[in-house]
């Protein structure tokens, strides 16, 4: 059942962007009939001004900054504003509605204007990812003009020290915060996005991080550091009790979105990997899940579509809770497995590690094709 929040927001949708209301309005039935009702995450390119303590995509930077990569693939096959317009073409005509443009920083990206002219804004609900650093009044008034509805500013610290060694660049927080307050201003649609562990959201700072955050009209997106990327060597298992803090916190700070066990448009989903997002890499991998680094298939190789059923038969499944954070022998097989290896891993390879007890089918993780994830 939508909420009466949910409601208001498909309104303004019907007025501002018919095109996307359409699709959205056929989400439910889309989705009851096992298909995707996936944001797009594009990761156009990696290029970034920031090396993030938790940066999830660094072994995607390093194959960026060396050669490629993925077994069978051209060196020259990586996103340009034709292959986007393509992909975004092919998104449309299957029914996907949304799309978050990251990276890598979109803000130093020298094409942007032309990516997003590619996306075609007038058919997508267009989110821009940025650390803040390049946001000016003037910047966050060109995106809105040009058709970007939402832009998410990654602040992880409330106190200014903490924020900027976490992003491993002195005077971040500032440019964050300076970001967020243009953003709201020029009426695009503002979101935080946070990294959390279970000792940040038994803090002080937290709360009163979420309270400023709510002050300033922000809608904060929580998410649970994983031992992905640069903390590939940490040990980070979220308890079933940091999920019911944190989803306390919400009830008390309406504007702190669920993480990753989401509804969408009223629809209970649990696991969003394949139902509710896609990452596409800058070299066209089609992931299931921003932090599963298995590839269901290529897009300079296959359909976007014929890549989309393929992702079904391993992830149609309903999942309880986040595998990636929440599921010690999951993370083990799947997740650190992939540590030191080339990214990403073609899905079909897919193979826990032997040391691993072999997952159980009525736990919900595994393929249906007969492999585990």
């Amino acid at each position: 059942m939508l909420t009466q929040l949910e409601k208001e927001k498909r309104e303004k949708l019907k007025t501002h962007k018919p095109l996307v209301y359409d699709k959205v309005v056929r989400y439910d039935e889309r989705y009851a009939r096992g298909e995707s009702v996936a944001v797009i995450q594009l990761q156009y390119d990696y290029a970034c001004n920031m090396y993030c303590e938790h940066c999830s995509i660094s072994g995607f930077r390093k194959k960026n900054i060396l050669t490629r990569r993925h077994k069978g693939t051209k060196e020259s096959q990586a996103l340009n504003p034709e292959a986007v317009k393509d992909l975004c073409d092919q998104a449309d005509e299957y029914g996907l509605a949304q799309i978050d443009l990251t990276g890598g920083e979109p803000l130093i990206f020298p094409d942007l204007d032309e990516v997003i002219s590619a996306i075609g804004p007038e058919r997508f609900y267009l989110m821009v990812d940025t650390n803040g650093w390049e946001m000016t009044p003037d910047k966050a008034q060109h995106l809105k003009a040009i058709g970007v509805d939402k832009v998410q500013v990654g602040i992880d610290s409330l106190y200014r020290e903490q924020h900027d060694a976490f992003r491993r660049k002195p005077g971040s927080h500032d440019r964050a915060m300076h970001a967020i307050d243009a953003v709201r201003d020029a009426g695009l649609v503002l979101q935080v996005s946070t990294v959390i562990t279970p000792e940040r959201i038994r803090s002080e700072e937290f709360i009163a991080f979420l309270g400023l955050m709510g002050e300033k009209g922000a809608v904060v997106n929580s998410i649970w550091a994983k031992a992905t990327g640069e903390y590939a060597d940490h040990r980070l298992i979220v308890s079933a009790a940091d999920e019911a803090l944190r989803m306390t916190l919400s009830r008390k700070f309406p504007h702190l979105t669920p993480p990753h066990i989401t509804q969408h448009w009223g629809t209970q989903m649990g696991c969003i990997a394949w139902k509710k997002i896609i990452t596409i890499t800058k070299f066209g991998d089609v992931l299931p899940c921003i932090w599963i680094y298995y590839s269901l298939g290529n897009i300079f190789e296959e359909p976007l579509e014929t890549i989309l059923r393929r992702g079904a038969e391993y992830f149609s499944k309903h999942h309880g809770k986040c595998r990636t954070n929440r599921d010690a022998e999951f993370m083990d097989a799947y997740i650190r497995n992939t540590q030191g290896r080339e990214l990403p891993i073609r899905i079909e390879d897919a193979e826990p590690k032997a040391a691993t007890k072999t997952l159980r089918r009525e736990e919900g993780l595994v393929f249906n094709k007969g492999k585990a994830l």
